[in-house]
């Protein structure tokens, strides 16, 4: 069944740098041969379940195997019936956003109204309450 999978492992406790850590994980990850993207925070992989889970399992334990506490995010989407969805997603994504267009406001600067005298207002209370002047 193909399974998609977002997945961040990285390791604890040795320092402010983690990068080269973390290219030893995706270094397994992208010699798996499954279609994959890393990002910033994340690493998508696809393909069938056991297959995307066994290279995660490989991809954990290339630091934990040197005694190295890691740390593992997953986030998975079994979708039955679908394939590619790294790709589809987006590319649903993007047509769904070029076909509905934000409308574009137009804004209008405010009419700046002249403020009424103190003349004015004491009127305007008079002619409301029933007085005159």
């Amino acid at each position: 069944m193909n399974t998609l999978v977002a997945v961040s492992i990285a390791p604890v406790g040795v320092g402010e740098e983690l990068s080269k850590h973390v290219a030893e994980v995706v270094k397994v990850i992208r010699e798996s041969g499954l279609p994959n993207k890393t990002y910033s925070m994340f690493t998508e992989l696809e393909g069938d379940w056991d297959s995307v889970m066994e290279v995660v399992k490989r991809a954990t334990f290339v630091l934990a195997e040197k005694g190295i506490r890691t740390e593992v995010v997953f986030k998975a989407d079994i979708r039955p019936g679908f394939s590619n969805t790294m790709e589809g997603k987006i590319d649903r994504l993007n047509e769904a956003l070029d076909e509905k267009p934000q409308p574009v406001e137009e804004v209008k600067p405010p009419v700046e109204e002249k403020p009424q005298s103190v003349e004015d207002r004491i009127r305007a209370t008079l002619q409301r309450v029933g007085g005159k002047r």
